[in-house]
């Protein structure tokens, strides 16, 4: 579905990444695991247009492109929310920045109530971002993000700035709205517990300039629970592999 090859990034003296390559089946859930800083965000903004690659290709259904910009949706760590329109009203933007009908935004709001209904954001449209809790403004970033309804989506760390509870429940709302809404995701994350509950496939980068180490393919179905002995194992030599690393760094 999205093949990234031989991307290249650097600013100045300092390369963010080169030769790098990325492979998303779809419908799969891959979620980018490494420390802060090693490039997994100057990626992000790479194949969404925000910076230009130095160089390398990115292949989208067989064709090349410039970047996604048109063609996934993106969802970042702050919700980005604009604090005087509604949840409902920050929802639709998406649709409200295209060409439509009365009858298309009609259909939109329809839609709209489905995913606030799965996602616990019903009886809240009305309210303003200032007038719920950051769990339930994330929730109106991700019904945003499915507005865009695009077959890609692109998560930058976006249930790191949440308390454990709220964040485990956003993670079970990610798979459930991947089944259902069947998207192909491709997610950053410098939490291995997170990746393990939430991965088909978990790639692991080291620090600038930003590479694939290992590769990692949870065996159990979902839902998982990290506490598992596999994923307890897997989290042990993911972290070694990490430390390994940065010793190669400092040393």
């Amino acid at each position: 579905m999205l093949e990234v090859l031989g991307l290249a990034k650097s600013f100045g003296l300092q390369t963010i990444f080169e030769n790098f390559d990325l492979n998303l089946p779809h419908g799969r859930f891959t979620v980018l695991v490494g420390p802060s800083g090693c490039g997994k965000s100057t990626l992000f903004d790479c194949l969404t247009g925000i910076v230009c690659p130095d160089q390398g290709r990115i292949v989208w259904q067989g064709n090349a492109i410039a970047h996604l910009g048109s063609l996934a949706a993106y969802m970042q760590q702050k919700d980005m929310l604009l604090p005087w329109l509604t949840l409902e009203e920050n929802s639709l933007l998406p649709v409200q920045a295209r060409p439509r009908t009365l009858r298309d935004m009609k259909q939109a709001k329809q839609t709209l109530a489905r995913i606030f209904e799965r996602i616990g954001l019903t009886g809240f449209g009305a309210h303003y971002p200032y007038q719920v809790s950051g769990g339930m403004r994330q929730r109106c970033a991700l019904a945003r993000t499915l507005m865009f309804d695009r077959d890609l989506v692109l998560l930058d760390e976006p249930l790191s700035a949440l308390d454990a509870i709220t964040r485990r429940e956003l993670q079970n709302l990610l798979l459930m709205l991947q089944k259902e809404f069947g998207k192909t995701v491709l997610m950053i994350t410098h939490d291995i517990e997170e990746a393990l509950v939430l991965a088909d496939e978990i790639i692991l980068v080291g620090p600038t300039p930003m590479t694939i180490l290992e590769r990692f393919q949870p065996k159990a179905s979902k839902p998982r629970e990290f506490t598992q002995p596999e994923f307890m194992e897997t989290k042990a030599r993911i972290l070694s592999r990490l430390l390994t690393e940065k010793e190669k760094i400092q040393g």
